[in-house]
């Protein structure tokens, strides 16, 4: 298995410098044929969902959108497949930016109760409580 850094997923998807762009490419196509899965860690999708909102001004549903279409490329093996698959579904839901739903979200999966924010717009959400409200 072979890790991948935010910079290729980056590439894979928003495909703005045309020669890293198919560099990427060729390598998930040779790490296909020849069966080798590619690691995509926490921080590394955390890092994505603020790279492409952030900086490439991607919206919410258009990060989802990207996000489900990796959860269907089989080489990609994620952290925490099934918090993907989640964020994907209650992203659109949850009026909470995506960083903090993941949040939020690997916290659940990790056997927490809540966890606590000082970030009114998170704690609107069944994942958080306010640090005051405790």
């Amino acid at each position: 298995m072979t890790g991948l850094d935010t910079n290729i997923l980056v590439q894979f998807l928003v495909n703005d410098d045309r020669a890293r762009a198919e560099s990427v490419k060729r390598f998930f196509v040779t790490a296909e044929d020849k069966g080798v899965a590619l690691y995509i860690s926490n921080p590394a999708v955390l890092e994505l969902l603020y790279v492409l909102g952030s900086v490439y001004g991607y919206r919410p549903d258009e990060i989802l959108a990207a996000l489900a279409s990796m959860l269907s490329v089989p080489i990609f093996i994620f952290d925490n497949h099934d918090v993907i698959h989640e964020l994907v579904e209650r992203g659109g839901k949850e009026n909470i930016d995506l960083e903090d739903l993941f949040i939020g979200l690997i916290s659940k999966t990790a056997g927490c109760d809540t966890t606590i924010t000082f970030d009114k717009k998170a704690s609107r959400s069944d994942l958080f409580k306010m640090l005051r409200n405790i």
